[in-house]
């Protein structure tokens, strides 16, 4: 055998023996890959932090200025809903209804002084029983005046008269203004 015949067949035998690489899946590639990119990233910012400072804190100071711009400005001018409170009118006429229920059978507080509301203890049924001052909801009133809290500038008392045919026909009280519609 010659010399170049025998260098063929050592190199048949090592490509036989060769264990075979494992296949690796697009997946892991890309895992891979990602992580390699996200090495270099680092590595070159590193490099230009140690080489140019000013070119790298400038840059960092821009991010963060962007990210404080996008956090800060912007947005849309939508305005949160707020109650307006409808114009009361002296004389004109109303119905009870309390804004705070769903329930038919409720009724609405009426009190002798604007305010009192405020000590309103419900705690004795004997209260119930007083003669006006739990009027059913929708029931009829005409209002007589307005008056604005004295502790709390977006609360207004009205004082009523009840209009309604009944044993609490003519009287007058004072409730929530909130509570006439």
């Amino acid at each position: 055998m010659s010399l170049d015949e025998n260098n063929n067949e050592t190199e048949a035998q090592n490509q036989a023996e060769e264990p075979k690489q494992p296949e690796t899946s697009p997946a892991a590639d890309s895992a891979a890959a990602a992580k390699n990119a996200a090495g270099n990233i680092v590595a070159n910012l590193l490099a230009l932090k140690e080489s140019n400072p000013k070119v790298f804190f400038g840059g960092v100071g821009a991010v963060a200025l962007i990210v404080v711009a996008v956090f800060m400005g912007g947005g849309s001018d939508a305005k949160l809903p707020v109650h307006q409170a409808k114009a009361m009118v002296p004389g004109q006429n109303y119905v009870l209804k309390s804004p705070n229920t769903y329930d038919p059978n409720a009724t609405v507080r009426l009190v002798s002084v604007p305010g009192s509301m405020a000590a309103y203890d419900d705690t004795e049924e004997n209260d119930r029983d007083g003669a006006c001052k739990h009027m059913p909801l929708n029931t009829a009133v005409k209002l007589i005046q307005a008056q604005a809290d004295t502790t709390d500038k977006n609360v207004l008392w009205a004082e009523v008269e009840i209009t309604e045919s009944g044993e609490c026909q003519g009287r007058k009280a004072w409730t929530s203004a909130i509570n006439l519609q």
